[in-house]
């Protein structure tokens, strides 16, 4: 049986879409559609990309990082209940 979180590809036949693969749900089963286009024409970034362009707001405050991150880490300590021996 599908889950609450399943994602299915399809194509648009004026309003019915036809599913790739099946659901596990029953027919006449009720779902919520959310849809979304597939650009076909859309470039994939390369491996890593994504990553550099994320953290690439770092670049130029090197030292504020490192004090969000040492912040981070005592805020984490806190939390922490101590190991027993």
């Amino acid at each position: 049986m599908a889950t609450p979180a399943t994602v299915r590809r399809g194509v648009v036949h004026g309003k019915t879409i036809e599913l790739d693969e099946e659901t596990g749900l029953s027919d006449g089963h009720k779902v919520n559609v959310l849809v979304q286009p597939i650009e076909s024409g859309a470039q994939r970034l390369p491996s890593g990309e994504g990553l550099r362009r994320a953290c690439g707001g770092w670049a130029e405050d090197a030292e504020e990082l490192d004090a969000y991150l040492e912040w981070n880490r005592q805020q984490r300590k806190i939390s922490r209940p101590e190991i027993a021996p």
